[in-house]
């Protein structure tokens, strides 16, 4: 079996068949690059269709040795298991060598998360005289009462809102569409933006669908936002290292907390896999402590 046209044919089943994005795709070639590279220096060249569980284990004992991280180790074995998943797919295998293979133990970081008076302090800090205050208010209202990704937002189109049914459409990681439900507070936030800002801007031409825009009527960066709410947490002087996705996570967070189902906070996120979404069910132990101690009966204080 030749290295470079199986590395080529599996170039296009990630590009056209899992819709990866660019970024991904190279990450998974240089993965499966990387087990070529080992093959060649340390196992006399050998084939794909020939590699063993015993060479993979050489290979992950190997990339260990060089200092790599636990994180680049298991993300470098996530390309190769993605490869060798093709393989057996294409019929180019019988048996898939990665299915017995174990990686790095890592330990899950829990995502930092706002509770709701550090997001209404952070939204009362802006300054809604101004064009761009109502704009922002507007965007981290859609932030956290949508759980969209920050480049799903910068991407979000006027035509895909559906306020009347409470939807709005989503174009997610490799172009997936999904429908995610928007409460009355983003709804009304997003209309005065509309009403008062967007619809006295000078548009620039191939921006007139994008909901959020910068003064100059084209489409916001991703960069853009992140200092927007780098600024309002020195403003209201909140200490926590938040970004964008901080408000992904306090959606997500504050959902399970409040008893919603796990595969309904999924389909929301547009989570591939149900374990991404089981991350935030990792809660605070305070939480969960308090929420035994109010109702259950042995919990109870007599």
């Amino acid at each position: 079996m030749d290295w470079n046209s199986t590395i080529r044919g599996f170039s296009a089943y990630l590009k056209l068949e899992r819709s990866l994005s660019a970024n991904t795709l190279d990450g998974y070639l240089h993965d499966v690059k990387l087990l070529q590279q080992f093959l060649e220096l340390r196992l006399q060249n050998k084939s794909a269709d020939a590699v063993t569980l015993n060479d993979l284990q050489e290979f992950l004992a190997f990339i260990e040795e060089s200092g790599m991280s636990d994180y680049s180790q298991a993300r470098i074995l996530s390309g190769v298991r993605s490869f060798f998943k093709y393989l057996l797919l294409e019929d180019l295998i019988k048996i898939n060598p990665t299915e017995l293979l174990e990686g790095p133990k890592l330990r899950r970081k829990l995502p930092d998360v706002l509770h709701v008076e550090e997001i209404n302090r952070l939204m009362e800090a802006i300054d809604h005289s101004k064009p761009e205050g109502v704009r922002n208010r507007a965007i981290l209202e859609t932030l956290y009462g949508c759980g969209l990704r920050v480049s799903e937002l910068v991407e979000l189109r006027i035509s895909n809102l559906y306020f009347d049914v409470g939807f709005v459409k989503v174009i997610g990681k490799g172009n997936k569409e999904r429908l995610v439900p928007i409460g009355s507070s983003a709804m009304k936030h997003i209309g005065y933006y509309r009403d008062q800002v967007h619809s006295h801007l000078l548009i620039k031409k191939g921006s007139e669908d994008i909901l959020f825009l910068n003064k100059r009527g084209g489409k916001l960066s991703r960069m853009y936002v992140f200092m927007v709410i780098k600024e309002l947490a020195e403003k209201t002087g909140l200490k926590k290292s938040i970004s964008p996705h901080t408000f992904r996570h306090s959606f997500a967070t504050h959902l399970i907390e409040g008893g919603a189902d796990l595969r309904a906070v999924q389909e929301m996120l547009g989570h591939e896999s149900i374990t991404t979404t089981e991350i935030y069910t990792h809660l605070d132990r305070d939480f969960l402590r308090q929420t035994l101690q109010m109702y259950h009966p042995r919990f109870q204080h007599a």
